[in-house]
């Protein structure tokens, strides 16, 4: 005697492991991977179906079920059995990132407990989704101002995470896969240029500070910044014991950096270089030696430095209390000398019946900048320059040497103007 098929309440054949309950949902009972008995539910048993009056809409049950067993068949935690978050998947991957500086990893720390944990970072990992994420960056840009750089820090932040997700087995593939790309693209988001100084800017700007009695004191810093290319921590950071004058060589072998700490407050640390490239030696120039001197002489005679960070003292420079400056200070002095400078020029022009020769808006990351383009308009040999600026990728140097030298052979052809026969 053939054994009864089993039915829905509309006559429909339920398949092995699908039954109907009492209110009119469906369910599906399975063993998952490691062998536990698994339940799924949804007031639809097709995709076609229509879901009950006010009933949550939700997949089909036979589309979850398609998804349960190629989870399976993959090796893949199950969405209804993997109740592991976002939240947990994170600790665990920074647990293992021993590598990571202190500074990054506190910077880390502080923009994910703000920003994600406490909703995104709830939910399970297996829930969330490519449009989830895209919801996510969208809603951080629009109701918390996020701009490019704050949303490349998040998504740096959760791209390892999703893929020690996918490695892990708790899902088949990355959400924050090309959301980036797809945030940039509409919102019209494209990186900012870091521009160099131009000649006649960077002349302006270093004669105005020399000629001013208000703004000289910060000559010997700048002129350190522009005559020898070092990043700002590198900088604030050095020690006389780094600068040995006899062989005119500055030693760059650790950072000093201003974060925020997980008590909220900022503070300064030392750190290593970022990459192996930044440990180097930087000749130094004559104007920077002498600025150097200029400097030691200042601080003898103000008593000298009693800072000390992480057991590091002997600053080179500081400000008038003896501690060491901290970048959003630069960048304070750089904008209060230029804006200065543009509006001496702006009446100088005046009188003059000419237009003014003003500064761009710049800021102490673009000192760096100005010193490679100077650099690679005097120098052919990249390896040098990348050594000497301390690029882990010689990349880096190409792109700067390669719009230097592009500026330089539309100077030298504007020259030959009219002095060749060429027809």
């Amino acid at each position: 005697m053939a054994s009864m098929k089993r039915t829905d309440n509309k006559g429909r054949i339920l398949k092995d492991g699908e039954n109907q309950m009492p209110d009119g949902r469906y369910r599906y009972q399975f063993t998952d991977n490691k062998g536990r008995r698994q339940s799924m539910y949804s007031w639809r048993l097709t995709e076609t179906d229509r879901t009950p009056t006010g009933k949550r809409e939700d997949v089909s049950l036979r589309e979850k079920i398609k998804q349960v067993n190629r989870d399976i068949e993959d090796g893949i935690k199950t969405a209804s059995s993997c109740k592991t978050t976002l939240n947990e998947v994170f600790a665990l991957y920074m647990a293992g990132k021993y590598e990571l500086k202190q500074s990054t990893r506190t910077n880390y720390m502080y923009m994910y407990k703000n920003y994600v944990s406490q909703e995104v970072g709830k939910k399970k990992i297996s829930a969330i989704k490519y449009s989830d994420i895209k919801a996510f960056y969208n809603q951080l840009i629009r109701e918390k101002g996020f701009k490019p750089n704050s949303m490349e820090i998040i998504n740096t932040i959760l791209h390892p995470v999703f893929t020690l997700a996918v490695r892990d087995g708790y899902i088949r593939s990355n959400p924050t896969d090309g959301v980036m790309v797809e945030i940039k693209r509409g919102h019209n988001w494209e990186k900012p240029k870091r521009h160099a100084l131009t000649e006649q800017e960077q002349e302006a700007f270093v004669d105005f500070m020399a000629k001013s009695n208000i703004y000289n004191h910060w000559l010997p810093l700048f002129t350190v910044f522009l005559g020898t290319g070092c990043r700002v921590g590198e900088i604030i950071g050095l020690r006389w014991k780094d600068c040995d004058f006899e062989n005119r060589i500055i030693s760059i072998n650790h950072n000093l950096v201003y974060r925020q700490q997980d008590s909220g407050n900022c503070e300064m640390h030392i750190t290593t270089p970022k990459t192996a490239a930044g440990c180097r030696v930087v000749p130094m120039l004559e104007k920077v030696k002498m600025a150097l001197l200029q400097e030691k002489k200042r601080q003898m005679s103000d008593g000298g430095s009693n800072a000390e960070i992480d057991g590091y003292n002997g600053f080179i420079f500081t400000n008038r209390n003896g501690y060491v400056h901290n970048p959003q200070t630069i960048n304070r002095a750089i904008q209060r000398i230029y804006e200065a400078y543009n509006e001496a020029e702006k009446e100088l022009a005046g009188k003059d019946g000419r237009k003014p020769s003003l500064i761009r808006h710049f800021s102490v990351h673009n000192l760096r900048h100005t010193f490679c383009t100077r650099f690679c308009e005097n120098e052919t040999n990249i390896k040098v320059i990348q050594e000497i600026m301390g690029h882990s990728d010689i990349s880096t140097t190409m792109n700067i040497y390669a719009e230097a030298t592009e500026s330089k052979k539309k100077e030298s052809f504007s020259n030959l103007e009219g002095k060749i026969k060429i027809s």
